[in-house]
C-alpha cells in the first residue's frame, strides 16, 4: 500500500477532507453559540388592527431573543400564528442583528354561531368584533361553502336593497336566508336550484317597485313559483 503513489494522494485527500469538514462544523457551532451575534431587535413590520401587539411583543420577548444565527424562525412564525387574529406570519433574519416580523390578520366577514368569525377565506377562527356582521348557522367543516354562497347570494339580493342578515345551512343541507328588513327566504337543499330560484324571485319583486304588502317569509322551493307570506 505504502509504495502506491494512487493510494496515498486518495488517502490523504481523505483525510484532508475529514479535517475540513471537521472544521466547518466547529465553526458552524461557533456561530450558533457565539455570544457575539446577538438578535438586538426583534420588529413587527406591518400595521395591526386587531392582532394584540402586547401578546405578540411578550412572545417575542420569550422566544424571540438569542443568537442571530440560531434563532428558532420556524418555532417563531408558529406560535405567532397560534394567537388570536394572526392569520398567517412570516419572520426573517436581517444582518446583523435583527429580526423582521410580518402578519396577516384575518379579515372578519361573518360571526360563526355566537363564539367565532369566519374570515374573508371561507376560514373559522377565534374572535370577536364589535362591527355589525352577517351570521352564519351552520354544521362544522362547511365555512368554506357558506362563505361561497353568502357572497353569491348578496350579489342576487342586491337589487332588494337590503343585505344578508342570517345564513342558515341545517344539517339537512337546507339552506335559508334572512335580509336586514326582516325577510324570510326559504331556499331549499339544491343551493345551485336555489339561485336561480332567488335571482327569479328578486327580477319578479323587483319589477314591482316594491308595491304591495312586504311579504315576510318567501318560500322557493318551487320548482315553478313561489309562495308569499305575508303580516295579517
Amino acid at each position: 500500500m505504502w509504495d502506491n503513489p494512487r493510494l496515498l494522494n486518495a488517502m490523504a485527500g481523505f483525510l484532508v477532507g475529514l479535517v475540513l469538514l471537521a472544521f466547518a462544523l466547529a465553526g458552524m457551532n461557533w456561530l450558533l453559540r457565539a455570544s457575539p451575534f446577538p438578535v438586538r431587535t426583534v420588529e413587527v413590520i406591518t400595521p395591526l388592527n386587531h392582532a394584540s401587539r402586547a401578546q405578540i411583543e411578550a412572545l417575542l420577548a420569550r422566544q424571540g431573543r438569542g443568537n442571530f444565527f440560531a434563532a428558532p424562525i420556524d418555532d417563531l412564525r408558529g406560535a405567532i400564528e397560534r394567537l388570536p387574529w394572526v392569520r398567517s406570519a412570516t419572520v426573517r433574519r436581517v444582518w446583523p442583528d435583527r429580526l423582521e416580523i410580518g402578519i396577516e390578520e384575518h379579515v372578519a366577514l361573518a360571526r360563526w354561531g355566537a363564539d367565532a368569525l369566519v374570515n374573508t377565506y371561507g376560514e373559522r377562527f377565534a374572535g370577536s368584533a364589535d362591527e355589525p356582521l352577517p351570521v352564519f348557522s351552520a354544521p362544522a367543516g362547511s365555512e368554506a361553502e357558506v362563505t361561497r354562497r353568502y357572497e353569491r347570494f348578496s350579489a342576487l339580493v342586491a337589487p332588494l336593497a337590503s343585505p344578508i342578515e342570517r345564513v342558515v345551512l341545517s344539517a339537512r343541507h337546507a339552506w335559508s336566508l334572512r335580509l336586514a328588513n326582516g325577510l324570510l327566504l326559504t331556499l331549499g337543499r339544491d343551493a345551485d336550484l336555489a339561485e336561480q330560484r332567488l335571482e327569479r324571485f328578486v327580477e319578479a319583486y323587483a319589477s314591482t317597485g316594491g308595491a304591495g304588502p312586504v311579504p315576510q317569509v318567501v318560500d322557493l322551493r318551487y320548482p315553478n313559483g313561489f309562495a308569499l307570506r305575508v303580516k295579517g
